[in-house]
């Protein structure tokens, strides 16, 4: 699910309709808050994709970044 490119992680994840696909972000987002590592993501009806990349160590994909996966992963796991 999730890959590389251009220093970052990215994934796509598909939901039954946009209320589903919000109430996933919405759990992500706390995570995120949690972990204090906020994704770069859009939101088009049912589609929600996600990139991950640590700024503050110059633009690339770290630890924190495969953490953060991860628990997206956790969460997607509720929906899919």
């Amino acid at each position: 699910m999730w890959h590389e490119e251009k220093n970052r992680l990215q994934a796509t994840f598909k939901f039954k309709d946009f209320a589903e696909a919000f109430a996933f972000m919405t759990e992500v987002a706390f995570q995120a808050e949690k972990q204090n590592h906020h994704p770069t993501w859009t939101n088009v009806w049912n589609t929600v994709e996600i990139q991950l990349t640590t700024h503050d160590a110059g633009n690339v994909v770290t630890d924190k970044d495969h953490k953060l996966a991860k628990a997206i992963d956790a969460v997607y796991r509720k929906y899919a």
